[in-house]
């Protein structure tokens, strides 16, 4: 047989990236809380600290044009706030300047504990959320959106949220958002919310995202592989020790 007439090998077939609908979402988060006994404050944690991550990617300290590294983190009540905190208190480490809007601060006591690891490294709270003139103005290279998350368009008609989206909406610097960007149904996608430059996916994708068209990262690599196989995830191979991909 002639060598050149040998067939090539099929090539192997890649499933792709599973997309995510909310009940799905809640059932990985609920299987990993009560089967695999992760904590709570230990997943808002390993979340937080990728989505500081992902900020750094996003926005290294020499992209920016103004002088100081500033960064607000407009924080929601819910789950997604409490990340958001996180969020601010390693990119305090990571030598960022953080300053978080938090206008209605969880009873939740992991919450509460998460605030005060922010207020005792010193990360300035605003009693207002600034105007879309002042956002710029006042030196605020970039907006990190941890408002509503996966509560999508359910609470963006009340105050404050209202106002915070129509402000987003208007801002010119660039915004990232934790998880699902406020104002999002988290299945249906945009519409009426904010639209973001930079989104942190939390496990997987949700379908919100299928259509996203700016810098999209994953963190989901702590997931157990059963986890994985059982909700059919098919998560991209993260490079090395990366717990953190660029989709």
């Amino acid at each position: 047989m002639n060598p050149s007439s040998v067939p090539e090998p099929e090539p192997e077939q890649v499933e792709p990236l599973r997309y995510l609908s909310k009940a799905e979402a809640m059932a990985i988060e609920k299987e990993l809380l009560e089967d695999y006994r992760f904590g709570q404050q230990q997943l808002i944690e390993m979340w937080g600290h990728a989505c500081a991550v992902a900020v750094t990617r996003a926005f290294p300290l020499s992209s920016f044009t103004k002088k100081q590294p500033t960064v607000l983190v407009i924080c929601g009540p819910e789950q997604n706030g409490s990340v958001g905190l996180v969020c601010a208190r390693h990119l305090r480490l990571f030598e960022y300047e953080p300053t978080i809007f938090y206008p209605k601060r969880s009873q939740n006591m992991l919450y509460q504990d998460f605030t005060t690891q922010c207020e005792k490294m010193d990360i300035p709270f605003l009693s207002y959320l600034p105007t879309e003139v002042q956002l710029i103005n006042d030196a605020y290279n970039a907006v990190i959106d941890a408002v509503l998350g996966m509560d999508g368009v359910q609470g963006d008609g009340k105050e404050p949220y209202a106002s915070i989206l129509a402000t987003l909406k208007q801002v010119k610097i660039p915004i990232a958002s934790i998880d699902v960007p406020s104002g999002w149904d988290p299945e249906s996608g945009n519409q009426d919310g904010i639209s973001p430059d930079v989104l942190i996916s939390l496990m997987a994708p949700k379908k919100c995202a299928a259509n996203f068209a700016g810098k999209h990262y994953l963190a989901g690599r702590f997931l157990p592989y059963d986890i994985q196989k059982k909700f059919e995830l098919n998560l991209p191979d993260f490079p090395g020790t990366e717990h953190l991909l660029q989709l």
